[in-house]
């Protein structure tokens, strides 16, 4: 099979991945208010507004930063010592245009400089490699935000509604 496909395949997945967390935020945040966007159960959680601040934060840091060659200005625990001053609109406007910068970054690199290693908070991984960390990243702290707006709030966010989830595998006959 072709690199090229290859690539293609990962990106349109990395794409997909990144706009299904923005969905499940989007949806959660319906849910809060402003104040609740803020709230620290304790000492030892973040509120969910520090979340969307370190997603963010990260996905800058890995996506496009690193990808695009530009320096890393990233404070993280400033991520995490905020307690207010943005609203739910400005949090979620700040990772829609983190999504949207960090797809048009990987869809700027050649398959090359998509292999080339870089070095991020000590770690050293491909294009690819950080894409999947990202990824990975923002679908974990996603998860984060989604519990802590059912244990709020009581309620089903509907996230697949309209899809039987219980549909069985096909098997392969390729």
């Amino acid at each position: 099979m072709d690199s090229t496909v290859i690539l293609e395949d990962f990106k349109k997945n990395i794409v997909f991945r990144l706009n299904e967390s923005l969905r499940f935020v989007r949806t959660a945040f319906e849910e809060l208010s402003e104040t609740e966007v803020w709230i620290r159960p304790n000492d030892n959680l973040s509120a969910i507004g520090n979340l969307v601040l370190h997603i963010c934060g990260n996905m800058r840091q890995y996506g496009i930063d690193s990808l695009m060659n530009y320096e890393d200005n990233r404070e993280r625990d400033t991520e995490f010592s905020q307690t207010s001053g943005l609203s739910k609109n400005e949090l979620l406007n700040m990772l829609a245009l983190t999504v949207e910068e960090v797809i048009n970054s990987m869809d700027s690199l050649s398959p090359q400089e998509m292999m080339q290693k870089r070095s991020v908070q000590g770690f050293e991984f491909t294009g690819m490699g950080n894409l999947i960390h990202l990824t990975e990243h923002l679908s974990y702290h996603t998860g984060q935000i989604t519990y802590a707006v059912k244990l709020l709030k009581n309620k089903d966010l509907g996230f697949y509604n309209g899809f039987d989830l219980n549909t069985k595998n096909k098997k392969n006959v390729s």
